[in-house]
């Protein structure tokens, strides 16, 4: 299993280690070194035995270059990330979920296969497998799999519900992921259990927590606040910080990815945090998303004008910018209003809100002047 990857990424190449924060930057003729060693059976050179020793304390001495560093090639698209939903069924049924309808419908082992190579193709460097729940999904191992063997570095979003499965647990040791996310629903079971709609749940999620972190995986939590958990918010951040684990607070409640506004009835209204002025984004130039049926979009939200990667391939991706320029222009509610300059919500979130009918105040802090 590699230890390393070299890739381009944007205007650089570096260096990286799964898991690890810490990225090196490779002059391009140490980069056009490395591809040379792809395709012979060497050994690590030395100054790459030293700088994965000083950078993340590897020991690359004597280990084959083929077996320790995957090496990625220049695409002409460059896209530096992407987020694929494996399937949209979940084992919760949580109320807050902008997914709406949880179908379990996706894609065959062959043409996953095929989209992992195009979304390879396009340069794409850092991977988010998501759901619903990926690691339901019954081709999970196999995706994950070729992900990491194609030298991405693979975040996975999950509720951790099935992290203390062996399979699970002995391919994420082997196969090392760049961080393995967990959403936290609650400190207690009765918040948990409640918001999620699933007994056991918390009981579940505990012990994948635990299973994981001694095992040594890279964790992170995602602390998700609604009106069924908010009295626990301190308690959920006790929790994470118990296990020393870095953490992140969600409290902001979206429409389904249909427009439907039933995820909205879970917002806890006195834990909605200002969010910073949007200023623009990367979706659709160098980050893209892509559904269980193999559709891309700009990302989760702005699903419009997708494109289809199993009948158009990696050629189709160039579409997206274009497509990404035009939803973020104002129409619809926001049309023409003189506040946008600081506006703290983009255009595919604040389309879906309207679509929703949702409350001015739910997305917009101007609610109060333009009412």
């Amino acid at each position: 299993m590699h230890e390393l990857i070299a890739a381009p990424y944007r205007d650089d190449f570096l260096l990286v280690h799964p898991g690890s924060s810490k990225a090196a930057r490779l002059p391009f003729a140490e980069y056009s070194r490395l591809t040379q060693l792809a395709e012979s059976v060497d050994d690590c050179p030395t100054w790459l035995v030293n700088v994965a020793q000083r950078a993340w304390g590897l020991d690359l001495k004597g280990r084959r270059f083929q077996k320790a560093v995957a090496v990625r090639l220049p695409s002409p698209l460059g896209y530096a990330r992407a987020s694929y939903e494996l399937n949209l069924g979940c084992n919760y049924d949580c109320e807050h979920c902008y997914l709406g309808l949880k179908q379990f419908s996706g894609l065959e082992w062959p043409e996953r296969e095929q989209l992992l190579q195009i979304i390879s193709a396009a340069g794409v460097l850092w991977f988010q497998l998501t759901g619903g729940e990926p690691m339901i999904d019954r081709l999970f191992p196999e995706t994950y799999r070729l992900a990491h063997e194609l030298g991405m570095l693979v975040e996975i979003l999950t509720n951790g519900s099935r992290l203390a499965s062996p399979k699970h647990l002995d391919l994420l040791t082997r196969r090392r992921p760049h961080k393995v996310t967990l959403s936290v629903y609650g400190a207690t079971p009765e918040a948990y259990d409640g918001l999620t709609r699933r007994k056991g749940a918390y009981r579940m999620f505990v012990k994948g927590l635990n299973a994981a972190h001694e095992a040594g995986l890279p964790l992170d939590l995602a602390l998700i606040i609604t009106r069924h958990n908010a009295d626990e918010a301190e308690q959920m951040r006790a929790f994470a910080d118990r296990r020393g684990l870095p953490y992140r607070e969600y409290t902001h409640m979206s429409p389904t990815i249909y427009g439907g506004a039933e995820s909205l009835a879970s917002q806890a209204p006195d834990h909605l945090a200002d969010r910073a002025p949007f200023g623009g984004c990367n979706a659709g130039h160098s980050f893209f998303h892509v559904d269980p049926h193999g559709m891309a979009s700009i990302c989760k939200v702005g699903r419009d004008s997708a494109v289809p990667l199993m009948a158009e391939g990696v050629e189709g991706l160039a579409r997206l910018g274009g497509v990404a320029d035009s939803l973020m222009l104002r129409t619809g509610g926001c049309s023409g209003c003189q506040l946008s300059g600081t506006c703290r919500v983009c255009r595919p979130l604040a389309k879906v809100y309207q679509e929703a009918k949702a409350p001015l105040n739910r997305y917009c802090q101007h609610a109060e002047t333009r009412s």
